[in-house]
């Protein structure tokens, strides 16, 4: 046991109390975590920036506005109702239309508008959300997934975690749903997580529950190599959430739409570390190398370019990093 955990941190991977006290507690000041937290927040301040997000069609915040529910919904091209303050996939119900006085999910299950209402419910009392308080539902645009994934993707959507620092992307994964995950690019789910080359947006390796995999589990489609389009304009959109929330360290998560291009999904200021199984990289020398740049005042363009040159640092033997329970 200690001589693996002396390899692990030899070969830069850091734990949850690292990034906690190191990252985490340094870098994101309280007062600006709400502008994560709250997804509804983080659309309001997106805008502005000129960094694109689903389409909001209407919250629901108590049994009023949920009245208006049905308006909410009528979208034959289907929707998406998530808590605004959830974490990790929990409690989002994604429809992709009507279905027999129904709708159908992103799963191919039915859904009956008492049931729809009943999830809100749990949503606005806080059952989904951070530390259990009272929330709103957000009903928003459904994100038609690029065919580019299709062939390692089980239904639902896709999504590009990239991890920021001071501005800077310093990692990045590919998240593919998965039957087991009920097509959310949830890893805690059991989705399916792929390691990216910062500078050039290709896959490299992948991972399930931790272990290494080849082949999407699903779809038996290689998993390597796949270009991740308007990759640039991924890394844009992360570097500029550094001034958007004030925050220094961050996962961004895009969603590429098929008629739209690529999406802010949501934010989160505490993103976690299996990122590095995915690339089968520690993080800590990249994080290092970008906390060691400073605090200069640098531009998202020119920070995106120095993301590129950090992706090589202080690589390490993929067999140095073992997956949980190997």
């Amino acid at each position: 046991m200690l001589n693996t955990f002396k390899a692990l941190r030899a070969n830069g991977v850091i734990g949850i109390n690292e990034r906690n006290v190191k990252y985490v507690n340094a870098l994101n000041p309280r007062k600006f975590l709400v502008r994560v937290d709250d997804k509804f927040l983080t659309k309001e301040l997106a805008a502005p920036a000129g960094i694109p997000t689903p389409e909001l069609y209407g919250v629901i915040k108590d049994a009023r506005d949920m009245k208006r529910l049905p308006e909410f919904i009528d979208h034959p091209d289907g929707f998406v109702i998530k808590p605004a303050q959830g974490s990790q996939g929990k409690g989002i119900i994604v429809v992709d239309g009507p279905l027999k006085g129904g709708w159908r999910l992103s799963s191919g299950r039915r859904i009956d508008l008492d049931t729809m209402k009943f999830q809100i419910n749990n949503m606005l009392s806080g059952m989904y959300s951070l530390g259990g308080q009272p929330d709103k539902a957000l009903i928003e645009y459904r994100v038609k997934f690029d065919d580019v994934f299709g062939k390692v993707s089980y239904r639902g959507v896709p999504d590009i975690r990239v991890i920021v620092v001071k501005g800077i992307p310093v990692f990045g994964m590919l998240r593919l749903p998965t039957a087991e995950s009920d097509g959310k690019a949830n890893l805690h789910k059991g989705g399916v997580g792929c390691g990216i080359d910062l500078a050039t947006g290709r896959t490299m390796r992948a991972m399930q529950h931790d272990q290494f995999i080849d082949i999407h589990p699903d779809t038996a489609h290689p998993l390597e190599d796949i270009q991740t389009p308007y990759w640039d304009d991924i890394l844009l959109m992360a570097a500029k959430c550094y001034e958007v929330t004030g925050l220094g360290y961050l996962g961004v998560d895009v969603v590429l739409d098929r008629d739209k291009g690529p999406m802010l999904l949501e934010l989160n200021a505490r993103p976690g570390i299996s990122i590095q199984i995915a690339n089968r990289k520690g993080l800590r020398y990249v994080l290092e190398k970008a906390m060691a740049l400073g605090d200069e005042a640098r531009t998202p363009e020119a920070r995106i370019e120095i993301a590129k040159t950090l992706s090589d640092a202080a690589p390490v033997k993929p067999a140095m990093i073992e997956p949980a329970g190997a």
